[in-house]
């Protein structure tokens, strides 16, 4: 599935990036499928604290994106996996420098945070 253009205009590139994986939990659901498809069960326990609804509505707006593919298999009881993309993987790839800024910066010390 091709990704779907996005409606409205934006700045730059990492403007129109960040309106398809803005939210909590779209860059974790990419992190857990990078390691291997996946069923829905399977993402809430990777995913600690991450509502049915919530999981299920980023899925489709990453399947709409192109990001994520949607596997349902004619089996009883159903099957349902969800894997990247190749656009997706693509996207990870991107993701991982922020991932290694973070490791270093943030989670490898205390960041001074801006006082309010």
């Amino acid at each position: 599935m091709a990704s779907v253009p996005r409606a409205g205009s934006y700045v730059c590139g990492i403007d129109a990036a960040m309106d398809v994986i803005g939210g909590k939990w779209k860059v974790l659901i990419l992190w857990a499928l990078n390691e291997r498809p996946c069923r829905f069960g399977e993402l809430r326990r990777e995913l600690p604290g991450v509502t049915e609804k919530v999981l299920a509505s980023h899925l489709r707006e990453l399947e709409d994106d192109g990001i994520v593919h949607r596997e349902a298999y004619d089996e009883v009881p159903p099957r349902v996996e969800y894997s990247l993309t190749a656009l997706g993987v693509s996207l990870n790839d991107a993701l991982a420098p922020l991932g290694a800024w973070g490791r270093q910066h943030v989670l490898g010390r205390a960041y001074p945070r801006a006082a309010s």
